[in-house]
């Protein structure tokens, strides 16, 4: 087995952008989604904790934008059938929810759960990637989305927790 892997600095570089790429598609995606469930929530903390994912977002993509500017390059769409399927059947499971407000609700926490948890370990490999790029800002930025991701990870568990805890058995 080799104790020693070399990465090649242009494929890692090129590895990061592919991944920031999705990211950011499955991040595009994920506002519009967004908005319509921040209308339909009935959970008044999770309508909130809604509205505040949405701004986490746009701000994720703002810093998103400044490392490709800082690579030199422009956002390319990437496939990411993968986060966008998962959006899509998240969706689809929330609007077949629709006359059950409370089953919505915990649909709509369930999902997003499971979409911020993905997007945290994203971040997290590109923050250790990033660190093998050696730009300080570009790691930065990417430790900032990393923190971002695992506070709005935090926020979710809060608000299921209270909105289990404030539902009758």
């Amino acid at each position: 087995m080799p104790t020693d892997i070399e990465l090649d600095p242009s494929s890692l570089r090129d590895f990061f952008i592919v991944h920031l790429n999705k990211i950011y598609t499955a991040k595009s995606h994920l506002i519009s989604s967004l908005i319509i469930l921040e209308e339909e929530a009935h959970f008044s903390d999770l309508k909130k904790g809604i509205r505040e994912t949405i701004d986490d977002v746009q701000k994720q993509q703002k810093r998103m934008e400044q490392v490709y500017q800082r690579l030199g390059i422009e956002f390319s769409e990437e496939s990411s059938s993968g986060m966008l399927g998962l959006i899509k059947d998240s969706f689809e499971e929330i609007r077949q929810r629709s006359g059950q407000p409370i089953l919505r609700d915990l649909s709509m926490l369930f999902y997003l759960h499971n979409i911020e948890s993905i997007e945290m370990a994203s971040f997290q490999l590109l923050q250790m990637i990033a660190v093998k790029m050696k730009d300080d800002k570009i790691k930065r930025l990417v430790r900032e989305n990393y923190e971002d991701a695992k506070a709005g990870r935090t926020l979710l568990l809060l608000i299921t927790t209270k909105y289990l805890t404030s539902t009758s058995s």
